[in-house]
């Protein structure tokens, strides 16, 4: 009895949390296809593929700080050995966007032998930047505290996301072992290194000659690039691309705007012989994941790119 009454008082708490900021919910694979299908008559919403190899768990709870409760979705390869894992960064302009929106891409990746991850984390009408960096260290580490729950092998990690998702996976990467990126009030002693890195259309600069980010992502860093050049400068993983940035795949659109500071970072990498990988999916639009023919475009050179770097 007290058990369950203490799981009613924590689901009204996570419901007065959440009822305390407003929730942007325009960036939906509904919308994004009402909009891409006049150009592209031709797309399909990519269809969730369940497999008997696959155990999927929604709304697990990997955090709860100040009552306010974060959950993911895993979906877990059935191997009898342990799996590299994939943990999934949503897009939505740091804005909007939802962690379902990540399930047909998790359970393919993890029907060729992987553990994926879909992560909730804090939006910009609710936290400003750094705050969903640290939600998503902290899902690595909870991950990797329950990685033979998970079936995970902690040391085989890549992080991947789609538009901001992916400049988001790009910077947690980029980031290792920074302390500044890390969450001080998280105990765990695991760490949220990552050895792989998967961006889809997601920016790697902020400030710069190919970039045109504008006012969502001001929102995010909390001010203009004027008024916040420190946070423009290190939200972007350019920034931080050195000697320990481990392997990355770039899959992007026809859209360059999307792939500012790619180059700038592909050129450092090669200084130091680490291995990236650029797909780019011809006369795509952005959000070009979410619908077939492109989403089996994507998960073939995502599954590829993690057999190369894991198996």
């Amino acid at each position: 009895m007290q058990k369950g009454l203490l799981i009613l008082v924590l689901f009204f708490q996570s419901l007065m949390v959440q009822s305390q900021y407003a929730v942007d919910t325009s960036y939906t694979i509904k919308s994004t296809y009402a909009k891409l299908v006049k150009k592209y008559p031709f797309i399909t919403v990519a269809e969730r593929q369940n497999t008997a190899a696959v155990e999927q768990q929604n709304d697990i709870v990997y955090q709860q700080q100040k009552g306010r409760i974060l959950h993911l979705d895993a979906f877990i390869n059935k191997n009898k050995k342990r799996n590299p894992a994939v943990i999934m960064i949503h897009g939505g302009g740091w804005r909007s966007g939802n962690k379902n929106s990540m399930q047909a891409l998790g359970q393919e990746i993890a029907s060729k032998g992987y553990s994926c991850f879909a992560i909730e984390y804090r939006l910009s009408l609710e936290a400003k930047y750094p705050e969903g960096i640290y939600d998503v260290k902290n899902a690595i580490k909870f991950i990797k505290d329950n990685a033979k729950k998970f079936n995970v092998d902690p040391d085989k990690i890549a992080v991947l996301g789609c538009s901001s998702g992916g400049q988001m996976a790009a910077l947690i990467g980029t980031t290792n072992e920074d302390k500044a990126f890390e969450d001080q009030l998280n105990k765990s002693k695991s760490t949220s290194k990552v050895q792989a890195i998967i961006d889809i259309d997601g920016v790697l600069a902020f400030k710069h000659k190919e970039s045109s980010e504008g006012d969502m992502a001001a929102f995010w860093l909390g001010g203009k690039s004027d008024e916040k050049p420190e946070n423009w400068k290190n939200a972007s993983a350019l920034s931080h691309t050195n000697k320990n940035t481990p392997p990355i795949l770039f899959i992007c659109s026809s859209i360059d705007r999307f792939h500012a500071g790619r180059d700038d970072m592909i050129s450092i990498l090669n200084e130091y012989k680490i291995y990236s990988e650029v797909q780019t999916i011809k006369d795509s639009p952005h959000s070009f994941w979410f619908f077939e023919p492109w989403f089996s475009e994507t998960a073939l050179y995502t599954t590829r790119f993690l057999d190369k770097i894991f198996k």
